[in-house]
């Protein structure tokens, strides 16, 4: 059993003062409050639940920075993905697995305890099956294991170029299977996500240009209670398109021909109108935001505000990992909101800390988005925890929301002390237990990649 002692917790029933938490097999077998610390306990200075990364494609960590050179044409998603697709023809499944643990201990030491990979990097160089077809999966899972960080693993299926079932072009080979295929995969992922703790596995029909209605039907059906991610409505380009094929708007096509609940996640939804934004509250889908990535590819705002005054649900993903920062994300979803609504403390409750809200919403969001029944400090739950630094000097005389509110808008990336994932701590003082051999991995995969 580990003892941990915090001056501040932040429990499912709010905020603790001098607290004890009794870790027992991962899970928080106690917790007691109002109470002095007793000799064997590890103190810290503030407590909170650490959180989930509902959005995540690794390997594009390797290319951050790369495409930010401007074209003889305006920039925009569509030739960024071309930049993409050129990093990821190069990529072998050691390079991968390098990669991906480094994405995965800088989650950890930004605070996450879990990452919803949407992993569809899939075959070999030139597009060639694997004799295993989740030799490419079985790299990610591998890189959780040796990082530590919770996985749900979402694999991809992927059969097209654009809507109406058009012929994938060559630079998308390695992502893409037929539904039987597909189905290969999801069974070998399922022996992985057995082998680690707390692993969960769901589907990911990568988006409705990449996906027949035909096909989109049998992948939900291949994992009934799992969760299923998809991208929807992150450009214009793509709004465009899908009305030309469908008649109908993104969103509104999803909506109306599929069974859309709790199990759902809808990445970006950038561009929706009223009647969507109030259809998806009412489903219960939550929406996947990835706010970083989504200013990086000059995506547009999703409606936030909106959104949640008819009771949506969201939570943030790193997706490009271009740069992996939870405070980079609930920070600036709310300063795209103000930008957005040019007014101060836009998400939230009047006269309630603006901090707080994004944080605990982000937490419930995420958590439901990667199929994790519980959220939250509380007897019973998996520890996952996350404390922050008595030294930064934003936390000075600072308490309850205000400890969040500074964290998010006043904090910086070495805020964060220590993580714990079911109960075992990668993060020490800001330094994840393995980050010196996973660096000297990764620095010589993309030494590999970059020759």
């Amino acid at each position: 059993m580990t003892v941990l002692y915090a001056e501040n917790l932040l429990a499912v029933d709010g905020w603790r003062e001098s607290s004890r938490l009794h870790l027992v097999n991962g899970r928080i077998a106690r917790i007691e409050s109002g109470v002095p610390a007793q000799a064997g306990d590890e103190h810290h200075f503030a407590i909170l639940p650490a959180m989930a990364n509902l959005h995540s494609h690794a390997f594009q960590r390797g290319m951050a920075g790369l495409a930010e050179v401007r074209g003889s044409q305006t920039d925009n998603f569509w030739s960024w993905r071309d930049t993409m697709y050129r990093f990821a023809a190069r990529m072998t499944p050691d390079q991968l697995q390098a990669v991906a643990s480094q994405a995965y201990v800088e989650m950890l030491e930004a605070g996450y305890c879990r990452v919803g990979e949407f992993h569809y990097l899939h075959h070999d160089i030139g597009g060639k099956a694997f004799s295993d077809p989740a030799e490419m999966a079985g790299r990610i899972a591998a890189a959780a294991a040796e990082t530590g960080i919770a996985l749900s693993l979402l694999p991809v299926f992927y059969a097209h170029a654009s809507f109406g079932g058009k012929a994938p072009n060559e630079a998308q080979a390695r992502f893409t299977f037929d539904v039987d295929g597909y189905g290969r995969l999801i069974e070998r992922c399922q022996g992985f996500i057995a082998s680690l703790p707390h692993g969960v596995l769901g589907v990911a029909p990568h988006s409705l240009r990449a996906v027949t209605p035909e096909e989109l039907a049998k992948v939900v059906k291949l994992l009934p209670d799992a969760p299923v991610h998809i991208h929807i409505a992150e450009q214009e380009g793509e709004v465009r398109d899908c009305v030309a094929w469908s008649g109908l708007r993104p969103v509104r096509w999803l909506l109306d021909n599929n069974a859309v609940d709790s199990r759902w996640c809808l990445v970006h939804a950038t561009h929706v109108d009223e009647g969507e934004i109030r259809d998806v509250a009412r489903s219960r889908a939550t929406v996947g935001l990835c706010p970083v990535t989504e200013a990086n590819l000059g995506d547009g705002i999703f409606p936030a505000v909106e959104f949640l005054d008819v009771g949506g649900q969201f939570g943030v993903g790193t997706d490009s990992n271009i740069r992996i920062s939870l405070i980079g994300e609930l920070s600036l979803l709310e300063y795209t909101q103000r930008l957005s609504h040019r007014a101060r403390n836009v998400i939230g409750l009047q006269g309630c800390s603006t901090g707080a809200a994004l944080y605990l919403r982000a937490l419930r969001g995420g958590a439901r988005a990667l199929g994790v029944p519980q959220a939250g400090i509380a007897e019973g739950h998996v520890a996952d925890l996350v404390s922050l630094s008595a030294d930064d000097p934003v936390l000075i005389c600072r308490k309850r929301d205000a400890l969040i509110d500074s964290l998010l808008f006043a904090g910086k990336a070495t805020i964060v002390d220590s993580v714990w994932v079911g109960g075992r701590k990668h993060v020490s003082q800001g330094r994840h237990r393995s980050r010196d051999q996973v660096r000297l991995a990764y620095c010589q995969a993309l030494k590999e990649l970059c020759d």
